[in-house]
């Protein structure tokens, strides 16, 4: 293989400590396709892109701010005159839109930064309401220290696009919604318009990642759920996926790739994860093998959805009992996680990140149609261990 300068995202367990979002320093990378015992120490480069069409101007924090953590990481690595090891993740000249990114602790933040360690453009959509909030906290740099990737950059988003995926076209909205002030300003932003503007800003696209989801009635059990409640679940969490494919289906490059997010809900009886939101994920997962028969037959692309662990984002804690299910997770997942109040999100949001980036990626090019589980291996668990019923047991613990 001749060597070549790369840009590309390597999986590596990495323990990294920064003094500024803007300075780079060393870090140990025990990269996958080397022996264990060899340490690769080396400066990352930086692999994101940056679009010349209209890109939002950042302010970088000058204060320092000082972090160190230990998490499993996407490393941009650039080697000048030698090939990368391992197997590369090269996402550079692609184009990624991202659909239900409102701030920088959700999984969608987590996937647009692992795509643009990548080498990927990130697009995102944010739900209207949420925007002016969004691009004023990217503005005023409130999330400069989310955004460093790797490579010591922060992570560019060429374009944000005002987003409502309840509402195909202009013609389904409901008038009290096109006169509520807080969709006041903002204008082409249902499903049907966010695709012909992505289309005349750009052209085209190679990725679309669905990031979003909603139940009005989430914290009722399913035999309380109205009828509406249990609708609109539905709409928001799944037919927008439906929605969005459809009318970006047309813009995507052959051999393009799609993702959703799903939940263990859609298979196993989680309680308090109502409203027709269980019903919803199913919904997805199910739509997920359609579509990748349908779009993979049409335009070669790829559709597979991930079912990621329990994450303390804004929108989960909608749910009222997130840190319960965090709690259980780590104490009957076969990995179990030290997930502490500072790391939790960082880990968790970086490894359904990296995932993502490998399904989108040609490394997976034979992969369509399937729920990828990022959950510490939770899906795979008949029973909880963590019960009484178990004390008894010689149960192994895991070895920090």
């Amino acid at each position: 293989m001749a060597a070549t300068a790369t840009s590309t995202l390597q999986i590596a367990t990495a323990r990294s400590c920064m003094s500024s979002p803007r300075k780079l320093v060393k870090a140990g990378a025990a990269v996958l396709g080397t022996s264990s015992k060899q340490l690769s120490w080396s400066k990352l480069a930086s692999s994101s892109s940056v679009s010349s069409v209209q890109p939002l101007q950042r302010s970088f924090m000058k204060s320092s701010v000082r972090s160190c953590k230990v998490a499993t990481k996407a490393m941009a690595e650039s080697g000048d005159t030698k090939p990368a090891p391992g197997l590369p993740i090269d996402l550079r000249g692609k184009r990624a839109f991202i659909a239900g990114v409102a701030d920088d602790n959700g999984y969608g933040w987590a996937i647009a930064k692992s795509l643009a360690a990548a080498g990927a453009e990130i697009l995102v959509g944010t739900w209207v309401p949420a925007l002016n909030i969004f691009e004023s906290s990217l503005r005023r740099g409130k999330f400069d220290e989310s955004r460093v990737l790797p490579d010591g950059s922060l992570m560019e988003i060429t374009k944000v696009y005002p987003l409502d995926a309840v509402y195909d076209k202009m013609e389904d909205v409901p008038e009290d919604v096109k006169t509520n002030k807080r969709y006041a300003g903002s204008t082409n932003w249902t499903v049907q318009e966010v695709a012909e503007s992505v289309k005349q800003d750009f052209g085209s696209i190679d990725i679309l990642v669905h990031s979003l989801a909603n139940g009005p009635e989430v914290t009722k059990p399913l035999l309380e759920t109205s009828r509406n409640g249990y609708l609109a679940a539905l709409s928001a969490s799944s037919y927008s996926y439906i929605s969005l494919l459809k009318h970006f289906l047309p813009i995507m490059n052959q051999g393009g790739s799609s993702i959703s997010l799903t939940y263990i809900a859609s298979e196993r009886i989680i309680p308090g994860y109502g409203g027709g939101m269980s019903s919803a994920k199913a919904a997805l997962e199910s739509d997920t093998r359609v579509l990748a028969f349908e779009a993979g037959r049409r335009r070669k692309i790829r559709v597979n959805t991930i079912s990621a662990g329990p994450l303390r984002s804004r929108a989960a804690k909608a749910i009222g009992f997130i840190d319960t299910m965090i709690d259980y997770s780590s104490a009957n997942a076969p990995l179990q996680k030290e997930l502490s109040a500072v790391n939790l999100v960082l880990v968790k949001t970086d490894e359904v990140g990296n995932a993502a980036a490998f399904l989108v990626s040609p490394l997976a090019s034979a992969i369509t149609g399937a729920v990828i589980y990022v959950d510490n291996g939770l899906n795979a668990m008949g029973v909880g261990v963590d019960s009484p019923i178990f004390k008894d047991l010689d149960i192994p613990k895991a070895e920090h």
